[in-house]
């Protein structure tokens, strides 16, 4: 299993478990948490949620080695469709969950991890978490969940997009990206209190709060920017198969193997 989880005192508490390779998202690790986290909604006993991740990285997003061999033909169609559904539909799904939700961050978080604690509506974040999309090196406009913007304003978005630098954890919490930033090792202990202590709130009050404030998101224009840029992301990919960009996989591969 790639997934824990657990219930204790209101909280349901799901955990990357990959740490062997940085928690690095195939697609069981990612249809196992979009389960989880159905599961977390539809439990009355549940109240909060929280995302978490064993070992020394949060996640180094998506994973390039478990698919196996690569068929002999790529298309636009085939990457749209896997895209859509394991990325897009996914992460807008987990924002929208009604109860609120805790992303705990250590280590590296790239590219694809963005797309999993982007949509939880609080980020506590260790003091060594550091935030990066360096996919414009395969001649991508950014990840598939284009959350830039809104995370981290419009010139510190194009700064790490333009750059490929991350983003450390005191600079995030500058700009709002991230609510807390604590000592590695009172990561989970200060996340498990926060948590507590919104659990604590009455239901329907939690969820009409969060509402709020994602439908005065939408409102100013989030969900059809992140429909729009996605499908402007899928040209990425079309650049990149043109120009032989699987070269530059195996080289985002290597840097994310050194992590390990």
């Amino acid at each position: 299993m790639h997934i824990l989880y657990a219930v204790a005192d209101k909280i349901a508490t799901i955990t990357l478990n990959r740490p062997e390779v940085a928690n690095a998202q195939n697609g069981e690790l990612l249809d196992e948490l979009d389960a989880a986290w159905a599961r977390a909604a539809a439990d009355d006993d549940v109240s909060v949620i929280v995302l978490r991740a064993e070992g020394k990285h949060f996640s180094s997003g998506h994973d390039l080695r478990s698919g196996g061999p690569l068929p002999d033909k790529i298309t636009l169609d085939m990457i749209y469709n896997v895209e859509s559904r394991r990325y897009l539909e996914y992460s807008l799904r987990w924002r929208n969950v009604p109860k609120p939700s805790i992303a705990a961050v250590q280590g590296r978080c790239i590219s694809g991890g963005l797309l999993l604690c982007w949509p939880c509506d609080l980020i506590v974040a260790a003091e060594d978490a550091l935030f990066s999309d360096p996919v414009v090196l395969m001649g991508i406009g950014g990840v598939e969940y284009h959350g830039h913007t809104w995370e981290l304003g419009p010139r510190k978005a194009k700064e790490i997009l333009f750059t490929g630098r991350p983003v450390t954890a005191r600079e995030a919490e500058q700009v709002g990206m991230v609510n807390k930033v604590v000592p590695r090792a009172e990561l989970d202990a200060q996340t498990t209190a926060l948590a507590t202590q919104i659990a604590k709130m009455p239901p329907f009050g939690l969820r009409q709060a969060k509402r709020a404030v994602n439908q005065t998101l939408d409102i100013q224009g989030f969900y059809a920017a992140i429909q729009s840029v996605f499908d402007v992301h899928q040209t990425g990919h079309g650049n990149a198969l043109s120009h032989a960009g699987l070269p530059i996989l195996a080289h985002l591969d290597e840097m994310k193997q050194k992590m390990q």
